[in-house]
């Protein structure tokens, strides 16, 4: 079925299988309804036009989800449909192909080496290669290209970005993520430069305030742990750690002299330092004596070597079995590292870490969606109401711009200094 109204944008839509199918009548009608309104606007620029739309739209009586597709239809007709159809390259719906000739492997093979080339971390190195993956699959199946007759262009990541929002309907962290992804291929691996990519329909998330516990519900948390699971939930809530800084950390990283933790190429490849809780140092020393006799026996073994960067590691041939490099908290069984395929004891792996604290909130009967993310919230937030200093909290949590910080102020004051409830007042004055 077709429609009356802009048949090119339906077929625009259907084509690039942006939209389901059962939707694509109302986006035609929207920007048929917007074209409408354009013919009596044409005073005035196109962005202009495109929000006095959309505010006429949001004065009708209709849902907030239909103001939405309102906006996303009007979107893509504006800055996909109609720049696509002006260059005359309106692709014509037909069935996939039998058998492409689209064999990206070898642009696989190469993202691959431009992302070791960069240091990735090896589960980057594998999001991002799943995610060219889903890509080349989207190009193939739906845009119907076959490598080198029709080479790759922005419109594509474009098409496949504005899939994902409209169409699979992803979270905001999601599409950023294919996003990155797909900006590393494109610049990092074939050498181009993508431009207009700003008009991509992006998935939206709203502000979102994180889950803060109170003081008594971390106590409750960590009454229902022990062990190894207990000293990294305190290294997590007590130094503001993020789940793979945990991980990650390494004999040389925690000072007990100056109590200090030293985070090493943290998010953005930052290094920071934070607090070494008091509290938590003759555990921790007593826990890195078990790990240097494991250590011990692996050398013992004809083991003992743990991963370094690669520069480092070509550099310092023999560090990898120093005692100094070892991961503070290392798996309990040795594993092939898949890039070099050497024997090794990698750090405790992140879902660990995960399971031992989702065990305990249940254990604790904590009903917030209470995460390992959810106890460096709690430190910011905790410290912050002891009346530490907004610009200390950011540099120990490694934020770049302090309106990061200030969320928690947010928080504080909902657990702290929340105003009385009208409530409250009413029912003191009948008493």
């Amino acid at each position: 079925m077709t429609s009356n109204k802009l048949p090119g944008f339906y077929e625009f839509l259907e084509a690039r299988d942006l939209v389901e199918q059962k939707y694509i009548p109302y986006y035609v009608q929207w920007a048929a309804q917007y074209l409408a309104y354009a013919q009596s606007h044409l005073d005035v620029a196109e962005g202009m036009r495109v929000a006095g739309f959309l505010s006429q739209v949001k004065q009708r009586t209709v849902q907030d989800w239909q103001v939405q597709q309102a906006q996303t239809a009007v979107k893509i007709y504006v800055e996909q449909f109609q720049k696509t159809e002006s260059a005359g390259t309106v692709p014509e719906k037909h069935d996939a192909p039998s058998g492409g000739h689209f064999d990206y492997s070898i642009i696989i093979k190469k993202m691959q080496d431009a992302v070791r080339l960069k240091h990735y971390s090896y589960s980057t190195e594998r999001s991002y290669l799943d995610w060219a993956g889903r890509f080349f699959e989207y190009v193939i199946q739906v845009r119907k290209k076959e490598l080198p007759g029709q080479p790759l262009n922005e419109a594509d990541i474009r098409d496949f970005l504005t899939y994902l929002a409209v169409k699979r309907r992803v979270a905001s962290s999601t599409q950023n993520q294919a996003f990155n992804a797909l900006l590393f291929l494109y610049k990092e691996t074939l050498g181009l430069s993508p431009q207009g990519l700003q008009t991509t329909v992006r998935a939206k998330r709203g502000p979102k305030l994180p889950v803060v516990l109170t003081t008594e519900e971390v106590q409750g948390l960590l009454q229902n742990m022990h062990g190894e699971p207990l000293l990294m939930c305190k290294l997590l809530y007590g130094a503001g750690l993020r789940l793979m800084e945990l991980a990650r950390l390494r004999v040389q990283d925690i000072d007990f002299g100056a109590r200090a933790i030293f985070v090493r190429s943290g998010k953005g490849d930052k290094d920071r330092s934070t607090i070494l809780p008091e509290t938590v140092i003759a555990e921790l020393q007593s826990h890195l004596k078990n790990i240097q006799a494991l250590h011990e026996k692996d050398i013992s073994l004809g083991y003992g070597e743990v991963y370094l960067p690669e520069g480092l590691g070509r550099k310092f041939t023999a560090a990898a079995k120093e005692w100094k490099w070892q991961y503070v908290f290392p798996s309990k069984r040795f594993s092939v590292d898949p890039r070099s395929h050497t024997v090794r004891r990698h750090h405790i792996s992140d879902k660990a870490i995960q399971d031992a604290v989702a065990a305990a909130v249940r254990k604790a009967g904590i009903v917030k969606h209470a995460t390992v993310h959810t106890l460096r919230h709690s430190f910011a937030t905790h410290l912050i109401m002891n009346g530490v200093n907004i610009r200390e909290v950011q540099e120990l949590l490694g934020h770049k711009h302090v309106e990061t910080t200030m969320i928690y102020t947010h928080i504080m004051r909902t657990l702290s200094n929340a105003p009385k409830s009208p409530l409250d007042s009413l029912m003191k004055e009948k008493v």
